[in-house]
């Protein structure tokens, strides 16, 4: 395909797009590269004896699998202590994903298709949860969800029933509740990106087909917003892969840790800070495949509108 030409006719130097793309390439280049070599070079360090803290080793051909292997041999089998969390991980992920999702097309459509002069206030306030920190939005679901929290009142009417929920003893639930009420603003505002985008003539040419609502959705909306939903799942996704915070504070409960968990007890653990970085090894191979899936949606989706 031949290299598109600016106003004037004449073809852009060489050197413009690299230049453009030197400041990106440079901030991946300190901001994730040189992190994640790092990593390696821990993980595949050794460990002061008497100190127990890590000794980087930056030469690869020097590199000793040793602490990755330990982590590896026990992700399953009768030494798997180290698999639930990772399975516990993808159903915690998963589920408060489809959550997210359910919550998060519907109010990402209202505000793209239907809210119309409503739509300003209707987004400052899906943007205002952006302006607490996530601390406190978790330390307030914790307020709620105490035994004698909104929560519980309002389930025991008000202490009529004797029916109260320890809902923060370290229940799988809560933390899925809690991940999908922290995440639930990153995944609206990419579907209301897309879902803004799709041009009103294709909908109205729909309903002059003779579809009811309904059916203008399924055959025009939904199919022209799977690329934004899809970006949206996954945008949401891999944050939530290295949260710890979460289960922390709602439940403090081995039972309900993820792999978070286990990288920030690691790393608080004198001699352990290499099953740490082997953790995030794993965490990073993991999320090259969506990561992979988000380039391809996103690549697909432009050459869809060019």
């Amino acid at each position: 395909m031949p290299d598109r030409l600016p106003r004037g006719g004449s073809p852009a130097p060489r050197w413009l797009w690299p230049a453009l793309a030197a400041p990106g390439t440079a901030w991946l280049l300190v901001f994730l590269v040189a992190p994640m070599y790092l990593v390696a070079a821990i993980l595949f360090g050794t460990i002061d004896p008497i100190l127990r803290r890590p000794i980087p080793v930056w030469n690869p051909a020097d590199w000793d699998p040793t602490q990755f292997q330990y982590v590896w041999s026990r992700l399953s089998g009768a030494d798997g202590f180290f698999g639930p969390a990772l399975l516990r991980t993808a159903l915690y992920v998963g589920t408060a994903s489809v959550l997210c999702l359910l919550i998060a097309y519907p109010v990402a459509y209202y505000a793209a298709r239907i809210a119309d002069r409503r739509r300003g206030m209707l987004l400052a306030a899906l943007i205002a949860p952006f302006w607490i920190s996530y601390m406190m939005r978790m330390l307030a679901w914790v307020n709620l969800l105490q035994n004698d929290g909104l929560v519980n009142q309002l389930i025991t009417l008000g202490g009529l029933f004797d029916t109260e929920i320890d809902w923060l003893g370290g229940r799988a639930t809560t933390v899925v509740l809690g991940l999908t009420y922290g995440y639930v603003p990153y995944m609206i505002l990419p579907l209301y990106a897309g879902l803004d985008r799709i041009p009103a003539s294709m909908i109205e040419a729909g309903r002059d087909l003779g579809a009811n609502r309904f059916q203008t959705w399924r055959r025009v909306t939904w199919p022209m917003s799977r690329p934004a939903v899809v970006t949206a799942v996954i945008l949401t996704c891999l944050p939530m892969l290295g949260d710890y915070f979460t289960s922390d504070l709602l439940s403090g409960n081995p039972r309900t840790s993820m792999v978070g968990n286990l990288i920030n007890s690691a790393v608080l653990t004198p001699g352990q800070t290499g099953q740490a970085a082997a953790f995030v090894l794993l965490l990073l191979l993991v999320s090259i495949v969506p990561m992979g899936l988000y380039i391809r949606v996103t690549r697909d989706g432009e050459a869809t509108r060019t």
